[in-house]
């Protein structure tokens, strides 16, 4: 019997979805067992039967929030890291499908749409202010994306960046306290609880007082250590401020030089210099040198095994990791302090705060030396 080879494509299930292959591409077609999928499934068996060259998605007009959602979710889940993926998975399933289930077609999506959708965040009072702003720019995005896989018109994505960000004091929104610096002196009670990846990070961002997303994107290949003047130079690839004031360069001395220094050894150039997965190695190896029983043979057939596997965890920190970790050494710390004579736990701080102690510490000391200078002036 021959092959069929005109024959349509099968209807199948996606998780919730109803979605057909075609041309090796996925059709979204809504929520799975509902009239609405059946009805997209046999328009598009009909499309394709009257233009078999069909790859485009069903109909541009077609094409519902919810399917657009759904395949953002999967773009994101291929392409972006745990911690962005569930940022987008909060804005979609508790705020977008939410409100604007499998009927609303995109094109539909106007501007006061998303103001609703942003003043939904507003009155669950989960967020802050700049928060709202920032998951309100993600959706946006996701409009974004869409026209660039022809299933969004870029007049709807247009409209939508026309909505303004909150302003400071918008009604029912509240703002965060300033961030303060953080004392040296709960600096340096942490450090011993950080494992010597994340101690030789939070000491080099202190020195210089660099923001925290120049501290772990900092790769090998940024540091230049061929000068002849005993320096080396720090050039990080993207700079927060970089279209002001061009390029930045920090000058890295002796004490920067013996942090830096056993984190370069062995690695290629595009390589971070502080990696996380080099701190987890120290925290396992410091966990197994304070075992108190010996590894049976199970454990260790598993670790060779672990070993052989790609590691999930990331070559680079980001902003939530980096922030996590040392929260991880505060509680530690606290939790050993607790029982020793000491009863003053560790106060939780942000790897921010260090560029404001460093700011604040190169303050006090020009005003010291203007101080100086003044009093000379007028001994003279």
């Amino acid at each position: 019997m021959p092959k069929l080879i005109n024959r349509n494509p099968k209807l199948s299930k996606l998780k919730k979805y109803a979605v057909v292959y075609y041309h090796g591409k996925i059709h979204y077609l809504g929520h799975h067992g509902t009239p609405e999928a059946l009805t997209a499934y046999n328009r598009f068996c009909a499309e394709i039967q009257t233009n078999p060259t069909l790859s485009l998605p069903i109909v541009e007009k077609d094409v519902t929030i919810c399917e657009l959602t759904a395949a953002f979710l999967d773009h994101a889940k291929a392409n972006f890291d745990a911690t962005e993926y569930r940022h987008c998975r909060i804005i979609v399933l508790d705020f977008l499908d939410k409100l604007y289930g499998n009927n609303i077609l995109v094109d539909s999506f106007k501007p006061r749409c998303l103001k609703r959708v942003r003043d939904e965040m507003v009155q669950s009072c989960r967020f802050c202010r700049r928060i709202v702003n920032r998951y309100t720019f993600r959706i946006i995005s996701i409009f974004a994306w869409g026209v660039e896989n022809d299933l969004v018109q870029e007049t709807t994505w247009r409209a939508l960046k026309a909505v303004k960000s909150l302003p400071e004091g918008y009604s029912g929104t509240f703002d965060n306290e300033e961030r303060q610096p953080v004392p040296d002196d709960v600096v340096r009670r942490t450090l011993p609880f950080m494992p010597p990846t994340l101690r030789a990070m939070v000491q080099l961002q202190r020195i210089l007082g660099m923001r925290p997303n120049e501290i772990f994107k900092m790769r090998v290949g940024d540091i230049d250590t061929l000068r002849e003047n005993g320096l080396w130079y720090y050039v990080p690839g993207s700079y927060k401020t970089a279209r002001f004031v061009g390029k930045i360069v920090f000058p890295l001395g002796k004490p920067e030089q013996e942090l830096i220094a056993p984190y370069l050894e062995g690695k290629k150039s595009e390589q971070a210099v502080f990696s996380p997965r080099t701190a987890m190695q120290e925290r396992n190896a410091e966990k197994r040198a304070n075992r108190k029983t010996k590894l049976t043979p199970l454990q260790l057939a598993r670790e060779k095994s672990r070993a052989k596997k790609p590691s999930h965890i990331s070559e680079f920190y980001n902003q939530y990791s980096y922030r996590q970790a040392i929260n991880y050494a505060i509680d530690k710390g606290n939790r050993q302090l607790s029982g020793g004579e000491c009863k003053i736990p560790i106060p939780h701080w942000f790897p921010y705060q260090l560029r404001h102690s460093a700011s604040t510490a190169t303050e006090c000391r020009l005003s010291a030396i203007s101080s100086i200078f003044r009093a000379v002036r007028s001994t003279h």
